[in-house]
């Protein structure tokens, strides 16, 4: 992709606006936490302390909107700690401009290598960043310091209490997760009927699995239909596509097929009635033909065979859904434990394992971290340096709109970008025109941010625009900057955009050379999980509890680092280096029909008494050592060779002990490897791609948007 076609592509999905859910109270709530600081510091104290302190209150706001599994409260207290400490530091050195810079570029650093700890611990650092550029403007002294601070953490202690006094839909997140995971497999079922290989993204599983994630305290508050049905869940998921199969599941026509279809529906109606009743929290509404499923003591008739047993698994999963969504089944249907979230003292060591890891020169956020130090360095004295005044609104913009990536960092940055440009405008104009005083220019702050509270998840240019307003009205109201025109601070800010964009041309961190070693993760993940589903059926009475339920979620992990690196991949204007788009393509379908075979294998996975099939022992082991060979090879971009897993298949009997599914998976696993090694074999300069039909702009199919997708039965 060139630079010119990737600008415009960013450009334009930055500017579009996003529909989703508002949320008008909480939007309310949040604003309400800005107006009641900022009323009670201009009563009991001055307008300049009310400017400081309603900066935490509205980063605290911005924290809970987040996406992240934590209490809201506690985002909002743990923001406000982030920026009370940023803003002594920053008060203390702001008088010597020597040492503000250092401490902003060290500051800055840290606050770029938070990005390693998640998305919401990146965003709240940049804001310790923002928030010490601007409070440091501010009249007071360094004895002050203190003071100001503490004022900035009672703007956050006030949204927490707020939050807690005023709970607006408990456990909404978690709630919509879960209904998400049940309303995707609903989806699925009914793709299945007209596609048995139908692809499914793994994605709203992984959330709910985030979700699930408690305290002991959460745990014993959650409510009921919240325990166990993220088991159930990941549990229907693969007999449905057991079932669905033609291969071992129902035949491709027939009344087999026919019944199969009609069982597909109906667990699609039940699957949607689970998902509104966790959504809302009412009855499980299951339609009267889907009842008479639940209910019937022969949920297989028409079926045979392995068929036969995922349609009466399936029922028996159903069955327990719908109770554990009512709250009515028993606190034990799944058999699990709650996945704890570890205390802040077990979870130190293991934030300071991950920042560590990053510290690499190759390593994205590692480049990110360096990249926002320089720039707001940079920033700061280039604006300085101007004859414009309030010069760090060059490296306040600039720390606002860096990402770790560049996807990320001009999609969002042209969208933030344009919005500042827009508010800061609007906002210096109104000023300079009205005149308004220190009241309203404190009402004109709060309808600002409570617009952008409600306009938050809806298009990002709006919701930047009413920040960009915010901080102009929040800073009138402190009796500052009203001199400065709205030349000069479109100026400014134009200045620090421009400098986060050369930064990431100067300084990358392309994912396009790493997608190689992304996709032999996926392969070495993939392999991983098909060989411990066979190992399960080698010897069903030794099995280890759990091992297919990790290789699954390390499977998962692995897929999607390699969708996330190609989404960011095709952004990037750098030509590809050793995987064009069509070996992408083909890659994504072949591996990702390798998860379904583990997938159907999994569905129908021995009791402790079957008897066992010792060849599937060899042959795991077997593949687990052709996986490394391989994995080696798409590091060195050469085609792996599978021909060791064929030569051992050949050596298995041709009727051998247990079920006939693991042959026909094993024999399906290897035509679909050799079908990896074809798509990754090195095509001669005259030769064209199978795929290349498409043409380059193309998106390929399962994947709206031209994102390469995952192709057939994504686990």
């Amino acid at each position: 992709m060139t630079w010119l076609r990737a600008l415009r592509e960013t450009a334009r999905s930055g500017l579009r606006v996003e529909r989703t859910r508002l949320e008008p109270l909480v939007a309310l709530r949040a604003a309400g936490g800005v107006a009641i600081v900022v009323a009670l510091s201009l009563w009991l104290w001055s307008p300049p302390v009310a400017a400081s302190s309603a900066f935490g209150a509205f980063a605290a706001g911005v924290a809970t909107f987040q996406r992240s599994w934590r209490p809201r409260p506690v985002l909002a207290l743990a923001t406000g700690a982030g920026l009370a400490v940023s803003t002594f530091l920053g008060y203390l050195a702001g008088a010597h401009v020597v040492l503000f810079v250092v401490l902003l570029a060290v500051w800055a650093f840290a606050a770029g290598m938070a990005w390693a700890l998640g998305p919401t611990t990146g965003m709240v650092a940049a804001l310790t960043v923002a928030v010490m550029l601007v409070t440091v403007t501010l009249p007071t002294s360094v004895l002050s310091a203190l003071q100001h601070a503490a004022l900035v953490g009672v703007g956050a202690l006030v949204q927490a209490a707020l939050i807690v006094v005023f709970p607006i839909r408990r456990w909404g997140a978690q709630r919509d997760a879960l209904a998400d995971a049940f309303a995707a497999e609903a989806d699925y079922a009914r793709r299945l009927r007209h596609d048995p290989t139908a692809p499914f993204d793994p994605t709203p599983l992984m959330a709910a699995r985030s979700a699930a994630v408690v305290t002991a305290r959460q745990a014993r508050r959650r409510p009921e239909e919240l325990h166990g049905n993220r088991v159930l869940a990941e549990r229907i998921r693969p007999v449905l596509a057991s079932l669905a199969d033609p291969t071992v599941g129902a035949a491709a026509e027939g009344p087999e097929r026919d019944r199969a279809r009609e069982v597909l529906a109906v667990t699609a109606t039940v699957l949607d009635a689970v998902a509104r009743a966790i959504r809302h929290g009412g009855a499980v509404r299951v339609p009267e033909e889907a009842d008479v499923l639940l209910r019937s003591e022969t949920p297989g008739a028409d079926l045979t065979g392995a068929a036969r047993r995922s349609a009466i698994r399936l029922v028996s999963l159903l069955s327990a859904a719908v109770e554990r969504a009512e709250g009515s089944g028993p606190s034990d249907a799944t058999g699990t434990a709650h996945l704890l979230r570890p205390s802040v003292g077990e979870l130190l060591p293991t934030a300071v394992r991950t920042v560590r890891r990053q510290v690499r020169w190759d390593a994205p956020v590692f480049r990110h971290a360096l990249r926002v130090s320089a720039v707001s360095a940079a920033g700061y004295l280039l604006g300085t340096a101007l004859p414009l005044g309030h010069g760090y609104w060059a490296p306040l913009a600039a720390v606002m709109v860096m990402r770790p990536d560049f996807t990320q960092t001009y999609e969002r940055g042209v969208a933030r970008f344009t919005g500042s440009l827009v508010g800061v405008a609007l906002a210096t104009g109104i000023t300079q025109a009205a005149h308004p005083g220190t009241y309203t220019f404190a009402a004109l702050a709060v309808v600002s941010i409570g617009l952008m509270y409600l306009l938050m998840r809806s298009g990002y240019v709006v919701a930047q625009a009413c920040v960009g307003a915010y901080v102009v009205f929040l800073l009138g109201m402190g009796g500052t900057q009203l001199e400065q025109t709205v030349r000069d601070r479109v100026l400014l800010t134009l200045l620090g955009g421009l400098l986060a964009m050369a930064a990431y041309a100067v300084f990358p961190a392309w994912e396009t050379p790493r997608l190689r070693d992304r996709l032999a993760e996926w392969i070495e993940a993939t392999a991983g999980y098909v060989a411990a589903v066979m190992e399960a059926h080698a010897d069903p009475s030794r099995r280890r509890p759990g091992a297919v339920r990790r290789a699954l979620l390390d499977l998962r992990a692995a897929g999607a680092a390699w969708d996330q690196a190609v989404a960011r991949a095709d952004a990037e204007p750098v030509r590809h280096r050793g995987l064009s788009r069509s070996a992408v393509r083909d890659a994504d379908a072949a591996l990702s029909a390798v998860g379904r075979v583990g997938l159907v294998m999994e569905a129908h996975q021995p009791a402790g008494d079957a008897a066992p099939v010792p060849e599937a022992a060899v042959f795991a082991a077997a593949l687990r050592k052709a996986t490394e060979a391989a994995a080696g090879e798409v590091r060195a971009r050469r085609a792996p060779d599978w021909k060791a897993l064929r030569t051992e298949l050949g050596g298995w009997p041709s009727d051998p002990a247990g079920d006939r599914v693991v042959r026909r998976g094993a024999e399906l696993l290897v035509d679909t490897l050799d079908e990896l090694a074809e798509a990754l074999r090195p095509r001669s300069a005259g030769q064209r791609h199978p795929a290349d039909g498409a043409g380059r702009g193309a998106a390929p199919a399962g994947r709206p948007g031209g994102t390469p997708g995952r192709g057939q039965g994504e686990v």
